[in-house]
């Protein structure tokens, strides 16, 4: 397997945005020079690091810590932070009450028909109270789980942080997910409370969401009590003594009440990621954790401060909803949300959203690059896009083309795109970019500091200069506590092929020439084609490269002479046409580039491919359908109409 194509260096720091940023203060301070330096030296000794990454993002403790980490029990179930007491809300919300914050913004929101509204972290504080002592009159106590199903609305920040200021356990649910995926996570986590919204707009319809959770509680004897908040206010179906309507609710209590102080290894959050096979996986996240290694990234990746509007194109469901709202609050910043589609009403619409609210961080996924990428250059050149600093992005590896059309139209060449991989149970990220070093196309500058992360081949041992599996060789706050009701399984995923070392699946390749990191994709996902190993990136990546396709998908499909074959999945932009002349162009293409025995065995034209809703292309589901397999969880899919296209191309 060959790395994705490394082109030229298209951005390097000026000193002006190097002495500035967050990542060079927190080096001075320590007498660190390089970044290498700083990698090596926060691997080699893992408490001095955590103890100053703390104290640099500034978390608030009741009592300090004894020990920065204790890994007595191994490193699979290292604690931290041992003896402190804290509550993340504490760090977020309590101490900017009556400090320099309490008038600045923590949320801007848009609703999709376009209204604004905004809160300070004082009035963010007075809701979450008002919620919290509802919720302890609804005899919520700590360690019980409450769900969350609701759409980007400031409220589901609010709902995050209730849950969290009295010690129960979030279990965040995707705001697209149908009855039987939440009951699945319901009953799982044997939840007491559900607070949902009544629905949401996307693409200028309301999508129901109490009518869904209804159907879902049917099967769910744990939950008692459903708070409803009325987003879309609507006819709803109604239970009586079980439902409970958010304003009448919290009307009568006051805008203060009390925090509860906690381990740091108390339980925060189960947050639930998609299985191949059998039920999703409940990662365990503690208030020590999660935010900690969320406003780490934030802070020494994408150089987020108090001055930062930060915009995640995002869902409560997916990692990145709770990461952005306890990183931007825990550093004092202010989170941007939004409940809709990207381009509805028009193909600009996150562009005005950027220009419209001064957002100065911006993250998507590459697959949304590439959709809105469809709709020309000139969509994004119409609005002030000025206010940006940093451009982010995660959830799949890039493709160079749309890395660069990001880049280009979107920072216009004069800001870094941060590259950002990690996953649910990491926290956050194991690589990424940061302001200090410079950038190629699809790049990472190394491992996120304190993440000890390597590239090691097939025999346990670090290689340079190949790709191999990426690894990491010390715990970090972040790291999941278990799965929830199953520690077994955490073991098997992510600790057992080789000693004391996470294999996370994902194939890496360090750059030995200029110590830039890549990511190909998912070891999982590897196609093997007469002996040789392929990445579904690097075909990906040439068929977006003709000016005919806007997305692909490639997968490898079982052949008795070759072991697998390459089949291929094609999106057209607008104005182009399927046709087997097209088909046959596309394979000559990716023969030219690859070689002739990886040409594809089949171009297949679909209309859509199947993805979840931060818009990543789930190459699983699209493998197991065109092969007549069982596809596993489809909790986290946005179209399932996506899935009979695919089905019909086996013919």
């Amino acid at each position: 397997m060959q790395p994705v194509v490394i082109g030229d260096v298209i951005w390097e720091p000026s000193q002006e945005v190097i002495d500035r940023s967050r990542l060079k203060r927190f080096m001075d301070r320590h007498g660190i020079e390089t970044f290498a330096e700083l990698l090596r030296r926060a691997d080699d000794d893992i408490e001095w690091f955590w103890d100053a990454a703390v104290r640099d993002i500034d978390v608030a403790f009741y009592r300090r810590y004894d020990k920065v980490v204790d890994m007595s029990r191994g490193k699979q179930w290292a604690t931290w932070w041992n003896g402190a007491r804290m509550n993340v809300v504490h760090s977020c919300l309590d101490r900017h009450r009556e400090g320099d914050l309490r008038d600045k913004k923590a949320i801007i929101w848009e609703g999709e028909p376009g209204e604004v509204r905004q809160l300070t972290y004082r009035e963010l504080d007075g809701q979450v109270s008002r919620l919290a002592g509802a919720l302890r009159r609804l005899g919520v106590r700590p360690g019980d789980r409450v769900a969350i199903f609701m759409p980007m609305c400031p409220e589901v920040a609010v709902s995050v942080l209730a849950v969290a200021k009295i010690g129960a356990v979030i279990i965040p649910l995707f705001s697209g997910y149908g009855p039987e995926a939440i009951a699945t996570r319901l009953r799982d986590g044997e939840a007491k409370v559900l607070i949902c919204s009544d629905g949401f707009y996307r693409r200028g319809q309301v999508v129901p969401m109490k009518e869904t959770a209804d159907r879902a509680l049917v099967s769910c004897p744990s939950v008692k009590k459903v708070i409803v908040h009325r987003r879309v206010v609507r006819e709803i179906p109604w239970t009586h003594g079980r439902d409970e309507n958010w304003e009448v609710l919290l009307e009568d209590d006051p805008d203060r009440a009390p925090t509860e102080e906690l381990d740091p290894e108390d339980p925060l959050m189960i947050i639930y990621t998609s299985g191949t096979t059998g039920k999703p996986k409940g990662t365990l996240h503690v208030h020590g954790g999660f935010p900690i290694k969320a406003a780490q990234d934030m802070a020494h990746c994408f150089d987020v401060g108090a001055e930062d509007t930060v915009f995640w194109y995002t869902d409560l469901g997916w990692m990145m909803g709770p990461w952005l709202i306890f990183g931007t609050l825990l550093l004092g910043a202010t989170m941007l949300l939004y409940e809709g589609t990207p381009d509805h009403p028009g193909p600009d619409r996150i562009w005005r959203i950027v220009e419209k609210h001064r957002a100065t961080v911006l993250g998507v996924s590459p697959t949304l690059v590439r959709s809105l990428m469809t709709h020309g250059d000139d969509v994004p050149a119409g609005h002030d896009l000025t206010s940006l600093r940093i451009l982010g992005g995660t959830g799949e590896p890039w493709n160079p083309e749309p890395f660069l059309w990001y880049f280009n139209h979107v920072g216009g060449g004069r800001v870094p795109v941060i590259n950002y991989t990690g996953g649910t149970e990491i926290s956050g990220g194991i690589l990424c970019g940061n302001v200090i070093t410079h950038l190629r196309p699809c790049s990472f500058a190394g491992p996120v500091p304190g993440m000890a992360a390597d590239v090691l081949d097939a025999d346990g041992r670090s290689v340079r200069g190949e790709v191999g599996e990426l690894i990491i060789r010390n715990p970090w706050p972040g790291m999941t506590r278990g799965f929830w009701g199953d520690r077994e399984r955490y073991i098997e995923t992510y600790w057992s092929r080789f000693d004391n070392v996470w294999v996370h699946g994902d194939w890496a390749y360090a750059d030995p020439e200029d110590d830039l990191w890549y990511v190909l994709g998912r070891s999982d996902d590897t196609i093997k084609i007469a002996g040789k190993r392929l990445g579904p990136a690097e075909v990906e990546s040439v068929l977006v490269g003709h000016p005919a396709v806007a997305e692909a998908a490639a997968i490898g499909v079982p052949d008795e002479l070759k072991g697998e074959v390459l089949v291929c999945f094609v999106i057209l932009r607008p104005n182009h046409d399927p046709s087997p002349t097209l088909a046959r162009e596309l394979e000559d293409l990716v023969a030219s580039a690859l070689g002739k025995p990886l040409r594809p065995h089949a171009i297949h034209f679909v209309v859509d491919l199947p993805r979840t809703r931060n818009a990543k292309i789930l190459r699983r589901v699209v493998k197991s359908v065109y092969t007549g397999k069982d596809p596993g969880d489809l909790s986290s899919l946005e179209n399932p109409s996506a899935l009979a296209a695919i089905g019909a191309t086996r013919g």
